[in-house]
């Protein structure tokens, strides 16, 4: 069995007090690293976060994200109720499908430095970098800087990774926080303290809140690490265990109990909900729904194929997921396995087979959830997989060049580059994909092709020869030409601002996976209240049931160029109908009634004002009842609502309702005017 030398001791022991140090000297630790780093690292990865900070960050004051969750976190903006709810109006008629903790932090921002393009953007770029930083922090306490520094970059160009910390899904938090909780798992597994332990349950409770049942998609692999690694009995792992739980339990359910026990009366409905509870949100729609395709929530219906490609073991290669994600994966295969076989007979306790276990453990449980998945799926999902696959880039390829460079055994000659081999080779076959989408990914494959060659054979002549320097020149080629392919699609992503915000990929356009440069663009931001110039606004012309309405206001304004917000059904929402219901709003809570999330979202970026979703994202929540909908126009908070050609979202009996009692619009087609007259 091959050994290998033991991973660099930390600066100080856990708990112990390290030696006095002159003054200024743990600041100037943060640029030059600890004593025993390589004088390379700390410049290393400080290039690899600016890195990281530009494919972000690049054009930030143009990015659009998604128009769903912009447009809660505006409504958040204008009202604490909706924000606390996470409701995608100001009015909190009905919540976005999520819970609010990234909204939360978006919002934070917004209020903090107003509400823009780059405020919403912020918060997800420091996340995004933070990631890449933390990520480093791990490999690197374990298996060297050198092995920290790879993980890093290699998550900082995964391309998916570079789409959604441009986006403002919440997918980057979620990411975060779940590093945050394995962070401080490892701690705990080092050190034997409880409140590390409890700390990481919080974390993954905090994640539970941002996107509820994925964030528990690392807890079996948490489990186990701990149970087999921690420098602790048996008996206090299993207690430990137990009082972590308590605070993982309390910091996930915290919201979803506060909102369910307060009355439906006196708070948003639960968008993607069935009963409107949270949940039923948690389990359906969010839980199983998303891995079985079908469960009692509306929100599962379809299977998603249409986003990332049917599912199976293959899923993650296909031409839709194969550039967002699986670059780095033979490799992260083949080092897992040789690194726990060289792991050998370590110690129960041994931190490298923990950190091993960990991220393999990591990458495996999201590889065969999102293979498998059977619900909606789009690709930008598997961005909570990229951790994984860069830490075992990073950890096992140091492993086995060590391996290569020291070890006795004929065997490790050959794993190495078998695996850069492998890789290599797969990313020429993604190139060779798109090769007619760009010069760049053609120079791409030439890169990756020649500078894998170079680096097989450098690990093989350096090895046979017993050349050091000649297998250090061969690593570095190996990792440009496993790092060429992603860099092109990572560039893709960082130079475009027209990405699709509700599912944002990189590289070039898949038309199965809507993404890359040729996708939808976010709604526009709220342009604030406008003003029609006059002292007060004048009603509409009355009409009786089932009349028609006639407006000079409206007439100008059927003119008006449309803003690309589609109503669904034959009905074109456009910015003259927006400024036609500002104009005639007559001091409603809400500026109009549409079928879904998307219409009612992108009205209210344009607008500026509450609009009611009816039936969700989907349109077959239900939100809205007859009953409530005679309610709100009773007492004067909706004079608007638009019935889509079908009734799509708005059921049959609202619709017939709003026809026979509403005052049709003649300029705007679907378009009701309905008094408090009409719910007499």
């Amino acid at each position: 069995m091959t050994t290998l030398a033991p991973p660099p001791a930390p600066a100080a022991p856990e708990g112990r007090h390290r030696a006095v140090t002159r003054p200024g000297s743990r600041l100037g630790r943060l640029f030059t690293g600890a004593p025993d780093d390589p004088r390379w690292a700390r410049p290393a990865l400080w290039a690899v976060l600016v890195l990281a900070t530009a494919l972000y960050a690049w054009n930030i004051t143009s990015l659009t994200g998604n128009s769903f969750y912009d447009a809660a976190v505006y409504s958040g903006t204008r009202s604490w109720k909706a924000f606390f709810f996470g409701a995608l109006d100001a009015g909190s008629f009905i919540t976005v499908d999520k819970p609010p903790f990234a909204l939360w932090v978006m919002g934070l921002s917004a209020r903090v430095f107003g509400y823009g393009n780059w405020q919403l953007a912020l918060p997800t770029v420091a996340v995004g970098t933070g990631s890449v930083a933390l990520l480093y922090r791990m490999v690197k306490r374990d298996f060297g800087a050198a092995a920290g520094v790879i993980a890093a970059l290699a998550l900082t160009l995964t391309p998916i990774t570079v789409a959604i910390d441009r986006d403002t899904n919440p997918d980057p938090v979620l990411v975060f926080l779940m590093l945050l909780g394995a962070a401080a798992l490892m701690r705990a597994v080092r050190t034997g303290r409880l409140l590390p332990l409890v700390w990481s349950g919080v974390a993954i409770g905090f994640a539970f809140n941002t996107k509820m049942m994925q964030a528990y998609l690392v807890l079996p692999v948490f489990l186990l690490v701990y149970l087999w690694a921690a420098r602790l009995p048996l008996g206090r792992r299993v207690r430990n265990l137990a009082v972590a739980t308590v605070a993982l339990l309390v910091s996930s359910a915290w919201w979803m109990v506060v909102v369910d026990l307060i009355p439906a009366s006196s708070r948003p409905y639960i968008g993607g909900s069935t009963d409107n509870t949270v949940w039923d949100l948690v389990i359906g729609y969010n839980g199983f729904g998303r891995i079985l395709g079908a469960s009692s929530s509306v929100g599962s219906q379809g299977n998603g194929a249409s986003f990332g490609g049917s599912s199976g073991l293959y899923r993650m290669f296909n031409e839709i997921m194969g550039g967002q994600i699986s670059w780095l994966i033979p490799f992260a295969v083949i080092a897992l396995v040789g690194g726990l076989v060289l792991c050998g007979r370590a110690p129960r306790t041994d931190a490298r087979r923990a950190g091993l276990l960990l991220w393999g453990g990591w990458f495996v449980l999201h590889y065969l959830t999102f293979a498998l998945a059977e619900g909606t799926f789009h690709p930008y999902y598997v961005t909570a997989m990229a951790p994984g696959i860069a830490a075992l880039a990073g950890a096992g390829g140091v492993l086995l060049h060590r391996a290569l460079r020291e070890g006795s055994a004929v065997r490790w000659a050959w794993v190495l580059p078998l695996a850069v081999a492998a890789t290599t080779l797969w990313a020429v076959v993604l190139l060779r994909r798109v090769s007619g989408e760009g010069t760049g990914y053609t120079v791409a494959a030439v890169v990756a092709g020649v500078a894998g060659t170079a680096a097989v054979a450098g690990l093989l002549a350096g090895r046979l020869l017993g050349r050091r320097r000649l297998l250090g020149v061969a690593a570095v080629a190996a990792v440009v030409a496993l790092l060429a392919g992603p860099t092109a699609y990572s560039l893709s992503a960082a130079t475009t601002t027209s990405a699709n915000g509700t599912n944002p990929t990189a590289g070039p356009s898949t038309g199965g996976g809507m993404g890359g440069a040729g996708g939808m663009g976010g709604g526009q931001r709220p342009g604030g209240a406008e003003s029609d110039g006059r002292s007060a606004r004048q009603p509409p012309a009355a009409g009786g049931p089932g009349g028609t309405e006639s407006d000079e206001d409206a007439q100008a304004g059927a003119g008006a160029g449309a803003a690309g917000l589609g109503g669904g059904g034959d009905t074109q929402v456009s910015s003259g109908m927006v400024t036609y219901l500002k104009k005639h709003q007559d001091g409603a809570t809400w500026l109009v009634a549409v079928a879904t999330d998307q219409t009612a979202a992108q009205l209210i970026l344009e607008s500026g004002q509450p609009v009611i979703s009816m039936g969700g994202w989907s349109g077959s929540d239900e939100a809205m009842t007859l009953a409530k909908l005679k309610s709100l126009v009773a007492a004067g908070k909706l004079h608007y609502l638009v019935i889509s050609g079908g009734g799509q979202g708005t059921g049959t009996e609202i619709s017939t309702w709003v026809k026979q009692h509403g005052t049709a619009v003649s300029a705007y087609s679907g378009l009701y005017r309905l008094n408090a007259s009409d719910a007499g």
